[in-house]
């Protein structure tokens, strides 16, 4: 497990990048670094671990060799969980260990990305492993409404990464009335006046 290659995983700003340890047929084992680490925490642990285990400890956004977001994107703890989240896609697991070390403050409470996806998307996750970690809290009452907004948020915005296609063009009648049925409080002027600035002329419409 000393032997490692490089992967990456693309994003629409760039990329993740990660390191693999052991055979690809393993069971798969996510590897999630702690504040301002990188991948390479896990360079004199990995090779302590049981062997049948495919082990890839990626680098957060901005971290590592994974791309930085766009400058002046914050980066909140939710878009970390959303990185687990195309990591696991990107791989096509649909079932994983998860390994978790440290990770910040949010929120009046202590809020991990690996207790926070395992708290999102329980079905994936079968054993949650912490390193110096406090874990997950939130209030009882807060619990169902959370889970739901958050996962809501991760899902159709990965859905919508998936379907991203070459913009179609419009006849400028056509924008307008995709405009106006999308915004039915718009007149045709209002549209119109709208479609000025927020539409732009090429060749095809």
């Amino acid at each position: 497990l000393g032997m490692f290659s490089e992967l990456k995983f693309p994003v629409p700003w760039g990329h993740v990048a990660a390191k693999a340890w052991g055979p690809l047929e393993g069971y798969p084992v996510l590897c999630l670094h702690g504040w301002l680490d990188n991948a390479n925490t896990f360079d004199k642990l990995i090779p302590l671990l049981p062997r049948g285990c495919y082990y890839v400890a990626m680098d957060f956004s901005g971290h590592g060799l994974s791309s930085h977001r766009p400058a002046g994107s914050p980066y909140h703890f939710l878009d970390y969980v959303s990185d687990v989240r195309r990591v696991a896609a990107a791989l096509q697991w649909r079932r994983f260990t998860l390994m978790g070390h440290s990770m910040a403050f949010l929120f009046l409470s202590y809020c991990f990305i690996s207790p926070q996806f395992c708290f999102l998307y329980p079905e994936m996750v079968d054993k949650l492993i912490l390193l110096e970690n406090l874990g997950f809290l939130l209030g009882p009452e807060d619990t169902e409404a959370w889970l739901k907004s958050k996962r809501m948020v991760i899902d159709r915005l990965l859905s919508l990464e998936a379907k991203q296609q070459t913009p179609k063009a419009w006849s400028p009648k056509a924008a307008l009335q995709r405009l106006l049925e999308a915004n039915r409080h718009l007149t045709a002027e209002g549209g119109t006046i709208l479609l000025q600035r927020g539409a732009t002329e090429t060749p095809a419409g």
